[in-house]
């Protein structure tokens, strides 16, 4: 099966194009290097002894897109292409809302056009809004409370629109909680522009010296130290998820829906001091103001995933920690 991978130089896209070579899966990339570089794919090549087909492509140029579907007979696509800071969304929402939706339909249109009618969405535990209790189930209300999560959720609702009538076509929706940790070869890892989002290699910078201390965004939420809690899950379970989700292609599966996660949370000091006993020493913080678009408490229930995609996360919290650390030690400044 030839797979062709949406933003495949990302932190998620490139594990997951490690994850679909080694099982065997011919795998094609369509990336604008917008938010990554080239060099990731000279890594996954070196790390499965493999090479990619790439197109630095903006997945939302139609022309360029057909130009693709043409040269290559693709199979099924894995869409994560797409930008994703929560706080950023905020900031600038009509530049997400153009770029994450645009470039979704204009995809979905040229598969259509070559037939292609299997589809994996990068989607988000955004789509849940602010829970009203955890752990959280596929089945929860859907709400958004930040235009990246309403971005997220509209795809998914262009999605079940669309597969709900064209027999025939098959979407499996993941779900994502925190993707955190690198590939234990310490050759990939994630490589943030500027100041991280996120809060792994934000904590990993700051041990690595390239930031004073850790900018934890609230102190007062209703958890257990007053910090936001998160369900981090490895993104090589992730990627791992993509590959199991290939799978339902073999027969029509319509549409289907999963959350990929842990199941447990953990608060933003919990991964402080987890990543202080990986490092070695203390990594230093400061509470700060709440982000506007966060929420107190995000964990998921993984059951159905667990029973449908016969997947479950492997990887523990030391492991993500130790994974994400030997990633920054050995690569203080990323790709660059």
């Amino acid at each position: 099966m030839k797979v062709l991978v949406t933003g495949g130089t990302g932190y998620i896209g490139s594990h997951t194009c490690i994850s679909l070579l080694e099982n065997g899966y011919e795998v094609v990339v369509v990336d604008n290097l917008s938010n990554s570089k080239r060099t990731v794919l000279d890594k996954v090549e070196k790390i499965t002894g493999k090479a990619v087909s790439f197109y630095e492509y903006d997945v939302g140029d139609e022309v360029k897109l057909r130009t693709v579907f043409r040269e290559e007979s693709i199979d099924a696509v894995i869409h994560f292409a797409g930008l994703k800071a929560v706080g950023e969304s905020v900031a600038v929402p009509l530049r997400y809302y153009e770029n994450n939706l645009i470039s979704s339909i204009k995809l979905m249109k040229v598969m259509e056009e070559f037939a292609v009618k299997n589809l994996v969405f990068s989607s988000s535990a955004t789509v849940y809004g602010n829970p009203a209790s955890v752990p959280i189930t596929e089945d929860f209300p859907l709400s958004t409370i930040n235009p990246y999560g309403t971005t997220k959720l509209m795809i998914e609702r262009i999605i079940g629109d669309y597969t709900a009538v064209n027999a025939g076509f098959n979407a499996v929706i993941l779900r994502y909680f925190n993707p955190v940790g690198a590939h234990k070869s310490g050759e990939l890892g994630e490589d943030p522009n500027g100041i991280p989002n996120n809060l792994v290699p934000y904590i990993t910078q700051v041990a690595v010296g390239k930031h004073d201390a850790v900018k934890v965004f609230g102190g007062d939420y209703p958890t257990r130290d007053g910090t936001g809690v998160r369900d981090y899950i490895h993104v090589v379970d992730l990627a791992q998820g993509h590959v199991a989700a290939l799978k339902l292609f073999k027969k029509s599966c319509g549409l289907k829906i999963y959350n990929l996660g842990t199941g447990t949370g953990y608060s933003v000091l919990e991964m402080i001091g987890a990543f202080s006993k990986t490092v070695g020493r203390e990594i230093p913080y400061t509470i700060t103001d709440r982000r506007p678009g966060d929420i107190a408490e995000c964990y998921a229930d993984c059951a159905k995933a667990q029973k449908e995609l016969r997947w479950s996360a492997k990887k523990g919290l030391q492991e993500m920690c130790d994974d994400s650390w030997r990633w920054q030690k050995e690569n203080p400044d990323g790709f660059a």
